[in-house]
């Protein structure tokens, strides 16, 4: 007789490896480690195959696990997708989201791709701009809900995640040795001013190398080793790396990632995608 896999149990499958581990991915499920570990060891009996290799150090598939891994993602895509289309409520129209740029990634991809699920007939607009003209968008109702990036919270908003603002540079770069120090920022970069602040502190001699209203342009220059720029730590593209300065560039301060919602957006639509961005952020 045929038997049936547990889709919840390969969705904490996919998503513990999505997150790399257990403890991460048991917050994106809003489950507990241990409710976790169980559905992986139910699906593991179920099949009679490990998926994990757990003499390894770090997570690691078996062969079977790679192999299930494609299998569970075709699943469960087919799965939301039905009941996305079958069992949804009709809504349609559009929702506006905006996003600073550097903080795009790693969360925001994953919210769309749940929220297209959960409301097919729904589009998200993705605005992707510095906190002040966000802000201005907010308060001029042309967008949704916004993420900010910011050294305080303001009124009506809500701390999704605090992290230390970082140095990067150019993978084995050297150009942060140079006094003055070139710095590569856009010019309503929010995180500009502290950064400069922090230096004079420091009495240490800077200089803007590159000044631009595109977030390219100054990839560009810091990815060639011609100037330095400031990350959120964890959102660091792949072509920079974290300066390695040992004390010799000042500590930068911490940031705060921020969570608004327009007064009058307050459908079930919007609320399911305020709720995968927490979700998604609790999961980082």
């Amino acid at each position: 007789m045929p038997r049936n896999l547990d889709m919840t149990a390969l969705r904490a499958f996919v998503a513990v490896v999505d997150a790399g581990g257990v403890t991460k991915a048991s917050g994106f499920l809003n489950l507990t480690q241990s409710a976790v570990s169980m559905q992986l060891k139910r699906l593991e009996e179920s099949i009679g195959v490990g998926l994990f290799d757990r003499s390894a150090r770090r997570l690691s598939l078996t062969a079977a696990g790679e192999q299930m891994l494609g299998y569970a993602r075709r699943m469960l895509d087919l799965n939301d997708e039905v009941l996305g289309r079958l069992t949804a409520p009709g809504y349609v129209g559009e929702l506006v989201l905006g996003v600073p740029s550097d903080i795009v990634y790693p969360a925001i991809p994953q919210v769309l791709q749940r929220f297209n699920a959960a409301f097919p007939r729904m589009k998200v607009q993705l605005v992707s701009s510095y906190t002040s003209r966000l802000k201005r968008m907010l308060d001029r109702g042309e967008v949704d809900v916004i993420l900010t990036t910011e050294d305080h919270v303001g009124t009506g908003g809500e701390t999704l995640m605090e992290r230390q603002l970082i140095w990067v540079g150019a993978h084995a770069g050297q150009v942060w040795r140079q006094r003055p120090l070139r710095l590569a920022f856009e010019h309503a970069c929010i995180f500009r001013r502290g950064v400069q602040d922090a230096l004079d502190a420091a009495a240490i001699s800077w200089e803007m190398a590159v000044e631009s209203d595109s977030t390219r342009t100054v990839e560009a220059s810091v990815s060639a080793d011609l100037a330095v720029h400031a990350c959120i730590e964890g959102t660091e593209p792949p072509y920079v790396e974290r300066i390695d300065h040992n004390g010799a560039l000042p500590n930068l301060p911490r940031i705060k990632i921020n969570l608004y919602r327009a007064e009058l957006s307050r459908s079930e639509p919007a609320g399911a995608l305020v709720d995968f961005i927490r979700q998604a952020y609790r999961a980082l």
